[in-house]
């Protein structure tokens, strides 16, 4: 991929403003929508099993975040993956936390099984466990250990027929066929809760303005590390607090030329 095309993607959201539906947890709600306004999308949080549908079919891509479950939670998402299904709105689903329970496993299954979803985006573990892996994971972080992410990934895209973005270190995209790796990112995103949640919703909004979800996805990723990265340069690297906020300023102020300089 030309890094040109990959960096000028975030100026199509901006001047788009993509509505990104997001049915996600509760400890993130704020902070994603933050994060969505600030790299220039529209976001809107709607639960209800009553409106799910309709508001779907309004958007420009469906986020569907497992990260706290209920009943009503799970319902509401099935409908709103149905009715983007059938208006041909990309779905990205975020299986927060799948393998540390059967619930979280089964319901990202689940929703895998009755959805055509167009992107799933989690570490390693819940990548992993999803696809009839069992790897070890704490609460809802992937433990560390040798892990082979290229062919995890590819296995997972090929067996849900979907691009899959296994994150981390270094972070993967697959779609089964192909596989690209991207390296950029800091260290301080594993300070602040709902960073990967936010990523999530931002691959939403890329999705939402590039049909290629290869392209989608690398620009996705080229954004948000690179904006991490000059986040914790203005805030030294070492303050959650301070990291945080000036994440949202770099989401908002990120050139595409800042981000073809530093594509890694």
């Amino acid at each position: 991929m030309e890094k040109a095309q990959v960096a000028a993607l975030i100026t199509k959201v901006r001047e788009t403003s993509p509505l990104i539906h997001n049915i996600t947890n509760t400890v993130v709600t704020n902070f994603t929508a933050n994060g969505l306004l600030a790299a220039g999308a529209s976001p809107v949080m709607a639960y209800a099993r009553e409106e799910v549908a309709d508001m779907a079919k309004l958007a420009g891509a469906l986020v569907l975040n497992i990260g706290t479950l209920t009943e009503e939670v799970v319902e509401a998402m099935l409908l709103a993956g149905k009715a983007a299904n059938e208006v041909d709105i990309p779905v990205i689903l975020d299986p927060v936390g799948a393998g540390a329970t059967p619930y979280r496993t089964e319901t990202a299954r689940r929703i895998l099984k009755e959805i055509d979803v167009q992107f799933i985006r989690g570490n390693a573990a819940e990548i992993a466990n999803i696809a009839g892996k069992k790897w070890a994971i704490k609460g809802v972080d992937a433990s560390e250990g040798p892990r082979n992410r290229d062919a995890l990934a590819s296995k997972a895209a090929s067996m849900f027929g979907c691009t899959v973005v296994v994150t981390g270190e270094i972070d993967t995209i697959s779609d089964g066929t192909t596989t690209t790796r991207l390296s950029n990112g800091h260290r301080m995103l594993t300070k602040v809760t709902g960073t990967g949640c936010l990523l999530s919703s931002l691959l939403g909004a890329f999705a939402a303005i590039e049909s290629d979800p290869l392209l989608a996805a690398y620009g996705a990723l080229a954004f948000y590390g690179v904006a991490s990265e000059i986040a914790a340069e203005q805030t030294g690297g070492d303050r959650p607090g301070s990291f945080q906020i000036e994440l949202l300023n770099q989401l908002s102020l990120l050139t595409p030329v800042q981000i073809e300089e530093r594509i890694q």
